[in-house]
């Protein structure tokens, strides 16, 4: 009985003292689950409201950080049991090394991920074209993959590397776009008269800017006519219906007039005809 007392008197600190240490290790990991997922949480909230954030890049904010504090929780949980934690991140470190070296191609789609949400030259929304040859409206930028719409409905999924080293034009991103519209005339007709009406014509359209100006100038003489360039300032959500509409109403408006497109003529002469003569 007295070996029982003593022995239990040897492991009751340390059972204690272990009892104690679990206890506050598993308080550290409730408290460090519920502030990664308040802060997470305040972070969405914060970037939602702010319309400089662009909200593709949200979701990557709250993993960032919930994340982050979690990693932070679980070290400081471990170091409580006397877990030597600078050998676990060495550890670490090296392993995550190792896993990046294999996963090259992988990385590099999250660092062309990470770039394309910081600097944004896309945006979900707009409509792009890439330097490859693909275009269509932006769907989503993901960690890993970018995901276009084609304007037949057809989806694109293309690895964020690809997007990011093209060259990407952007035909949303600005509020207005410019339209230009070369309408041949023929030699004989009377230049002025077609100017005005051209004039007229851009003038009424209620989906074209006034300012800037419209502008209806001679640009350029092509073998068979002169060519006029009209010129039009439009919204971006407008553009394809002023183009459409205006393509359709100059050609019907200027025949209605009396004036026919250009016809290619071909002058051919008769070299023995020349020297018979």
């Amino acid at each position: 009985m007295d070996e029982a007392v003593k022995e239990f008197n040897v492991w009751a600190p340390r059972l204690m003292d272990m009892g104690v240490n679990l206890l506050i290790a598993l308080l550290i990991l409730v408290i460090g689950w519920w502030v990664s997922s308040l802060l997470g949480g305040w972070v969405r909230r914060a970037a939602t409201r702010s319309s400089k954030v662009d909200p593709t890049i949200v979701p990557m904010f709250y993993s960032t950080v919930v994340w982050a504090v979690r990693i932070f929780t679980v070290i400081a949980v471990l170091a409580r049991f006397g877990v030597q934690t600078a050998s676990l991140i060495a550890v670490l470190g090296a392993a995550g090394l190792a896993v990046g070296l294999a996963l090259q191609g992988t990385l590099q789609n999250i660092a062309a991920g990470i770039m394309l949400l910081m600097l944004r030259p896309i945006r979900a929304g707009e409509y792009v074209a890439l330097s490859s040859g693909v275009e269509g409206t932006v769907e989503e930028v993901g960690l890993f993959l970018t995901r276009l719409v084609q304007g037949d409905g057809i989806h694109l999924t293309l690895p964020n590397s690809t997007v990011w080293n093209a060259t990407i034009t952007n035909y949303s991103r600005n509020k207005t776009r410019r339209l230009d519209i070369p309408v041949p005339v023929r030699y004989g007709d009377d230049l002025n008269v077609v100017l005005a009406k051209l004039q007229q014509i851009v003038d009424a359209r209620t989906d074209a800017l006034k300012d800037p100006a419209p502008l209806v100038k001679v640009v350029d003489y092509k073998e068979n006519g002169v060519i006029v360039n009209v010129r039009v300032w439009a919204e971006a959500s407008k553009y394809w219906d002023l183009r459409w509409g205006l393509y359709q109403q100059i050609r019907s408006s200027l025949e209605e007039a009396g004036f026919q497109a250009p016809i290619p003529l071909r002058e051919i002469q008769n070299p023995k005809a020349g020297a018979a003569a």
